[in-house]
Formats: C-alpha cells, sequence, structure tokens
C-alpha cells in the first residue's frame, strides 16, 4: 500500500488548506509556494503516488482532474488568455509529493517549458 502523504490530510480536511475544488473523485488547493499568481494543485482523491502506478481503474478520477482544471482555469480568469498544466512523476521528472497531482497555472506569460543545458 502506498505510503501516505500530506495531500492525504488536505484531502480529509485534517490540515488548513485554500481549497477550491472537492468532490467524490478529487481535491484542489491553492499551492503554499505559488510559482505564479495563480498555482492550484488538483489531486485525485484516491492516493496514487506517480504516474507509473496508474491503471484503468483510475480514469475517471484522471478525466475529472483534467475537467476541474477547465473550470477553475476559468473560475480563476486565466482561461481565455491561457495557463499550463504540469503533472511531474519521479525524481528526474520533479515530482516532490508521491501523490499525482495536476499543476494549474496562469495569471502571467510563462515562457519555455524548460531550457537547454548542454
Amino acid at each position: 500500500m502506498a505510503e501516505e502523504t500530506i495531500f492525504s490530510k488536505i484531502i480529509r480536511r485534517e490540515i488548513p488548506s485554500d481549497i477550491v475544488w472537492q468532490d467524490e473523485l478529487v481535491t484542489a488547493f491553492r499551492d503554499i509556494s505559488p510559482q505564479a499568481p495563480t498555482h492550484i494543485l488538483i489531486v485525485p482523491n484516491l492516493l496514487i503516488p506517480t504516474l507509473n502506478d496508474v491503471s484503468e481503474a483510475h480514469e475517471q478520477a484522471l478525466g475529472r482532474m483534467l475537467t476541474v482544471a477547465a473550470k477553475l482555469a476559468a473560475q480563476e480568469g486565466i482561461a481565455e488568455d491561457g495557463y499550463r498544466v504540469i503533472m511531474n512523476c519521479n525524481r528526474h521528472g520533479g515530482q516532490e509529493v508521491y501523490h499525482i497531482h495536476l499543476h494549474l497555472l496562469g495569471g502571467r506569460m510563462l515562457g519555455p517549458m524548460l531550457t537547454h543545458k548542454g
């Protein structure tokens, strides 16, 4: 069984967080260290450690993560100008919390995804 994370406690509202969406499948809350004017994390309520652990049984929750991202982008007023969604996987991908999560970022020009390092 996967090891519980801080996100599990946020989902259960055991620790304070600025939750902007919650339903039976996903929870979304503002990042405590935002990298853009809008930076919201969207997580499945079921603990899935990495994208490598995703199965067909998770498809409904993963689809909901994307539809919630679009709804929140509209609510935040960033849909028209544009926004970015990012999901990191494992250490080289930049994953820090091993409970998959989608970053919704916007509110300014975000620049290139990656810079070339020779």
